[in-house]
């Protein structure tokens, strides 16, 4: 029989404030936990008679897995920063190099995992009640009971869950995923993001590479900025120590049950912590913890 264990999950500072309330092999992807792709990589690839380790936080690709899998004297598959993502026990042999699999360090690394996810994707079904206005340019999954209104517009891939109102006149571009139970209220944007469940983003707002905790709620107006003047990549304070994130647009990591007031600015690169608010009209220019 074929051994998959599963190494335990470590603190992973780099992707707070989001794991301060869950573990991130729990934390959706595409509205699927991260722990669940992980089985789907590792599906096909059956070791005979032989142990892998693999490491709760990583995102694996299927073709990774089935090249490390098929070097037989490979003792890891590692990614582009040699970190370790999966271990094949007793085995001494050389290192295989990840093409896409990657090791989640950083919140933001959850948004290219959410690209990754939704590209992989292939159940694609719409399940809610669509106004016939709707206008989909490229891959949408709606589940039961979500109700799109008139003058949506989707492009690229987006998954929306179950019980969820969108509209009216929204933009949703790729790559998205909004969780269950969730609002998106008049006139918004949402802009290659996560949303977790009963997430509300009120009219007017703007929500661009950034991500959402579960049951936040923004003001009508709360605006996100996710590209600096000089088109620099941004950066973002973690445990004291600005991180080079590596991207040209980023914006914000919010935690569970934040509620910002109307008309909120939240500059890029900022975290907020989970259960604080921000009052009319802030300007959101440090992280809140």
């Amino acid at each position: 029989m074929p051994t998959f264990r599963f190494l335990p999950s470590t603190p992973t500072p780099g992707c707070l404030p989001l794991t301060a309330t869950r573990a991130l092999d729990a934390f959706p992807i595409g509205n699927v936990p991260l722990s669940e792709h992980q089985r789907c990589a590792l599906a096909g690839a059956w070791p005979k008679g032989e142990i892998i380790e693999v490491y709760p936080h990583a995102w694996l690709e299927p073709a990774d897995v089935a090249a490390f899998m098929a070097e037989s004297t490979a003792s890891a598959l590692v990614d582009a920063q040699g970190a370790e993502l999966m271990l094949r026990s007793g085995a001494t042999g050389p290192v295989c190099r990840a093409q896409g699999s990657f090791l989640l360090r950083f919140a933001w690394d959850l948004l290219v995992a959410n690209e990754r996810a939704l590209k992989l994707r292939t159940d694609w079904q719409n399940q809610g009640d669509c106004h016939a206005s709707l206008y989909v340019d490229g891959r949408l999954s709606v589940g039961p009971g979500t109700r799109i209104l008139p003058g949506v517009v989707i492009e690229g891939d987006v998954v929306i869950g179950a019980g969820c109102k969108v509209g009216p006149n929204c933009y949703v571009r790729g790559s998205t995923s909004v969780g269950n139970g969730c609002h998106v209220g008049q006139a918004v944007e949402l802009k290659n993001s996560v949303l977790l469940d009963k997430t509300n983003v009120g009219h007017l707002s703007y929500v661009g590479d950034s991500v959402l905790g579960e049951k936040v709620n923004f003001g009508a107006g709360t605006m996100i900025s996710n590209l600096r003047h000089d088109g620099r990549p941004h950066r973002s304070m973690v445990a004291g120590e600005l991180i080079d994130t590596g991207r040209r647009k980023f914006g914000a990591i919010i935690g569970d049950g934040v509620h910002t007031g109307i008309h909120t600015s939240i500059y890029p690169g900022r975290k907020i912590w989970p259960g604080l608010t921000t009052r009319p009209a802030d300007i959101v220019d440090r992280d809140l913890v």
